[in-house]
């Protein structure tokens, strides 16, 4: 057993292929290779296509680590890699169907491109693929390895696992992945899915071949080597010209999948909460106002983001914008909005805030909870603290130590409470026992915040019935 150097946190994540290991000094990313691991990365790295891939933003930056960082990584490894830094780390299973969809295209994408010069890729899993806003980027620079003649994709099925299966679940059934995703870090197995693709649902894009067949397959060469499965391919004419034509199709079929739900409550929400065009501007001023006192902020999370409205105005004065949202259907048409616009600053992901994304995989660790990866430098939390308060029953003072817990060291919280008397707040209250909520009141709010920080700037909108803070945390 290897020792870890100190200040040096290796990735929970990254443990699964021995032959490389990615650690993280301070905001440094770094990657040990083994000696073979080391050797494949030269051969990429003078390759043509690979830094062409990396100049289009396709794939992370990525290049040898200087001298004077590579030792923090460990004496153990033949060569240290250096990475660029994601700015928000996300799991497949906070992404809406198009964003899964665009990352299953350029895993695809890159996967053809690699086979073209002699290199394919290893895995095949959605956690190989992270986001710059609305762009997705291909950040597994280990995966890469080069072709043998006769094997086949050996990502395949960790491909259909956490991309094809759930687009298909979806595109197909309307039934939303998210929940399918966050219940199995593997992803949706072959056979739990097949019952549900039926009679004539076999015959939909896709589910006979890499479902109904690929499940045979496997069942049929359960008790088969992977040596054994490799020679019969081979002796069968598998070729790496027939491995291309067949990411083509997958390449095909994907591009086909298509879902797009019917509006919900929360897509038509700006229109139907109740605010005055002053209410509008006063809140607008006040948010751009907030989050330029940050000084540039690194991380602006926008919670309960809707239609990214705040969002947009936050992204001009921040590096990175997280807009949170629970409905699929909304982060659906917000992302596909900000890929339009070529944005590259927001994120939109799908997290429900009373139910937020926990630590899963291996011992819990290995995909960080919604809370463990969020350490913003402002907290947009507007028109939110009401629907958790009333709508989900999560005491007023457990709302404020969220978003304090959200919130880096000396960072802000901006903050919209509604008061009692706000149509909004009294339609969610009507549903509610009598007395159910006696704690919530702007003086309970106030003192709550003014607990936890300091409050440096309050405004009441021209309604009347809604006031802005915005909190220095722990200030």
């Amino acid at each position: 057993m290897t020792s870890t150097p100190t200040g040096v946190r290796p990735e929970p994540a990254s443990f699964r292929d021995p032959a490389n290991r990615v650690f993280h000094v301070g905001d440094e990313v770094l990657r040990g290779l083994d000696a073979q691991a080391a050797e494949h990365w030269r051969t990429l790295a003078a390759s043509p296509f690979f830094p062409t891939l990396v100049s289009a933003g396709k794939v992370c930056a990525t290049e040898d680590a200087p001298a004077t960082l590579a030792p923090a990584a460990g004496t153990e490894w033949a060569a240290v890699l250096r990475h660029e830094r994601i700015p928000f780390v996300s799991h497949p299973y906070e992404w809406s169907f198009a964003m899964l969809r665009d990352a299953a295209l350029l895993h695809l994408e890159i996967l053809r491109t690699a086979l073209a010069e002699g290199f394919t890729t290893k895995d095949g899993s959605a956690y190989n693929l992270q986001w710059r806003g609305a762009k997705p980027v291909f950040i597994d620079i280990g995966s890469f390895t080069p072709v043998r003649d006769g094997e086949p994709w050996a990502g395949y099925r960790q491909f259909c696992q956490t991309l094809l299966y759930p687009l298909l679940l979806t595109a197909h059934l309307g039934v939303d992945f998210q929940p399918w995703l966050r219940a199995q870090v593997d992803g949706i197995e072959a056979e739990q899915l097949r019952p549900l693709f039926g009679g004539t649902r076999r015959l939909r894009p896709g589910v006979l071949t890499h479902l109904h067949l690929h499940g045979a397959m496997q069942q049929r060469n359960a008790a088969a080597s992977t040596t054994d499965v490799k020679a019969q391919l081979r002796a069968a004419g598998y070729s790496r010209q027939l491995q291309a034509a067949t990411v083509r199709g997958i390449e095909k079929l994907v591009r086909r999948l298509e879902h797009r739900p019917f509006g919900s409550h929360w897509s038509d929400y700006q229109r139907t909460c109740g605010y005055s065009a002053r209410d509008r501007v006063a809140k607008e001023q006040f948010v751009v106002a907030a989050v330029a006192a940050a000084g540039r902020p690194r991380l602006v999370l926008d919670l309960g983001a809707n239609d990214g409205r705040y969002s947009r105005l936050a992204a001009g004065h921040a590096d990175c914008v997280v807009a949170v949202e629970q409905d699929p259907a909304v982060v659906d048409e917000l992302y596909r909005a900000l890929r339009s616009e070529g944005q590259q600053r927001i994120l939109p992901l799908v997290v429900d805030l009373a139910d937020p994304s926990p630590g899963g995989g291996w011992r819990g660790v290995e995909r960080a909870g919604f809370a463990q990866r969020a350490s913003a430098d402002v907290v947009l939390a507007l028109a939110l603290a009401h629907h958790l308060a009333i709508g989900r029953n999560v005491p007023l003072p457990e709302v404020v130590d969220w978003l304090a817990g959200l919130t880096a060291p000396g960072g802000a919280v901006v903050v919209e409470f509604v008061h009692p008397d706000d149509p909004m707040a009294a339609r969610l209250l009507a549903n509610k026992p009598d007395g159910l909520f006696p704690d919530y009141r702007r003086d309970t709010f106030e003192r709550l915040l003014a607990a936890r920080g300091r409050i440096t700037d309050r405004l009441e909108l021209p309604s009347g019935t809604r006031t802005l803070y915005r909190t220095v945390m722990g200030g």
